[in-house]
C-alpha cells in the first residue's frame, strides 16, 4: 500500500489511524494515540494486532495467573490451624475461582468467545510503558500517545483479577461459613480478608512493574521457589527421606516446589531446542535433594555440641 508519512509524526508510540483504502491507496488521519488493539508499525501507521502470543507470552500470562492462586493456598493453610478439616475444600474452591475467571478472561478477550486471543509482539522494555515516551515537540503542548503496545498483555492481567476477586466474594463466604467448623467466628474469614489485601498489591504491581516481570519473571519463579522451599523443609524440620513419607502433605508440598522449578526452567529456555532444554529439567529435584543429604550436618544442636566438645 502506498504510505504518506508527511508531516513527520513524532514520538516513539505515535501513529497515524488508517481512515479508508481506496485499492492500494490509504488516507490517513492526524498523528495521535493508536486505538485500542492496535500499535504504530516502522512507517508510524496504526496497524491492528493480528498476531497470537508466543510460548513465552502464555508463560508470563500463566505466571500472572498463579499468583493469586499460591497466595490463596498460602494464607488458607496459614489460618486454617491443624485442627480445621476445611483447608482442602478451600483449596479446591480457591483453583476453581482461578480457573472460572483465567476462562472468562480469555472467553471475553478478542476474538470473543475463544479461549484464543490475538495480540501484538512485545519489541522492547518501552512497550510497556507507553506512557513515558510521549512527546512535546515544542516543549509546551504534550502529544498523548499512550496505548497498550503490548495488547492486551497489560489489560488481560486486570481484568483477570477483577473476576478472581469477584468469583471469590461470591463462593468463598458461603463455603467457608458452612465448612470451617474448627475455627473460631474471626479466624474462619482471616483468609478472605488477607485475599483483599493482596488483589490490591498484586494490581499495582501489574500497573508499575508489568514489564519488568515480563523479562524477570523466570528468575523470579527459581529464585523464591528455592528460598520457599528451603524455609519450609527447615520450619517443619524435615530431615531425611522417611520424613516425607510418613507426611503425606510435605510430599504434596515438595511436589507442588517441583513444578514451580519446572515452570521457571521451562519459561527460561522457552523450550526452543527440545533436544538441549528438556535435559535441564532433570535439575527440578536436585535443590532438595541436596538438602536432605546435607540437613544432618547442618543442625544447630549438633554444631553447637560439638563446638562444646572442642572447648
Amino acid at each position: 500500500a502506498a504510505v504518506d508519512i508527511q508531516p513527520a509524526c513524532l514520538g516513539l508510540y505515535c501513529g497515524r489511524t488508517v481512515l479508508s483504502v481506496n485499492g492500494s491507496v490509504e488516507t490517513y488521519g492526524d498523528c495521535g494515540v493508536c486505538p485500542r488493539g492496535q500499535r504504530t508499525d516502522d512507517n508510524k501507521i496504526c496497524r491492528e494486532c493480528l498476531g497470537s502470543p508466543d510460548r513465552y507470552d502464555w508463560l508470563y500470562l500463566g505466571f500472572m495467573a498463579m499468583l493469586p492462586l499460591v497466595l490463596h493456598w498460602f494464607f488458607i493453610e496459614w489460618y486454617s490451624g491443624k485442627k480445621s478439616s476445611s483447608a482442602l475444600l478451600q483449596h479446591l474452591t480457591a483453583l476453581l475461582e482461578c480457573g472460572a475467571a483465567a476462562a472468562l478472561t480469555l472467553l471475553l478477550s478478542d476474538p470473543v468467545g475463544s479461549l484464543h486471543i490475538r495480540s501484538c509482539r512485545v519489541k522492547k522494555l518501552s512497550d510497556w510503558y507507553t506512557m513515558l515516551y510521549n512527546p512535546s515537540p515544542d516543549y509546551i503542548t504534550t502529544v498523548h500517545c499512550t496505548h497498550e503496545a503490548v495488547y492486551p498483555l497489560y489489560t488481560i492481567v486486570f481484568i483477570y483479577y477483577a473476576f478472581c476477586l469477584v468469583l471469590m466474594m461470591l463462593l468463598r463466604p458461603l463455603l467457608v461459613k458452612k465448612i470451617a467448623c474448627g475455627l473460631g467466628r474471626s479466624d474462619r474469614f482471616k483468609s478472605i480478608y488477607a485475599a483483599l489485601y493482596f488483589f490490591p498489591i498484586l494490581t499495582v504491581l501489574q500497573a508499575v512493574g508489568g514489564g519488568l516481570l515480563y523479562y524477570a519473571f523466570p528468575y523470579i519463579i527459581l529464585v523464591l521457589s528455592l528460598v520457599t522451599l528451603a524455609v519450609y523443609m527447615s520450619a517443619s524440620e524435615v530431615e531425611f527421606f522417611k520424613d516425607l513419607l510418613v507426611r503425606k502433605k510435605r510430599l504434596v508440598v515438595l511436589f507442588s516446589h517441583w513444578l514451580l522449578h519446572a515452570y521457571g526452567i521451562i519459561s527460561i529456555s522457552k523450550l526452543d531446542k527440545l533436544e538441549q532444554d528438556l535435559p535441564l529439567l532433570a535439575l527440578v529435584p536436585a535443590p532438595a535433594l541436596f538438602y536432605l543429604m546435607t540437613a544432618k550436618y547442618t543442625e544447630p544442636s549438633r554444631i553447637l555440641s560439638e563446638g562444646g566438645n572442642g572447648h
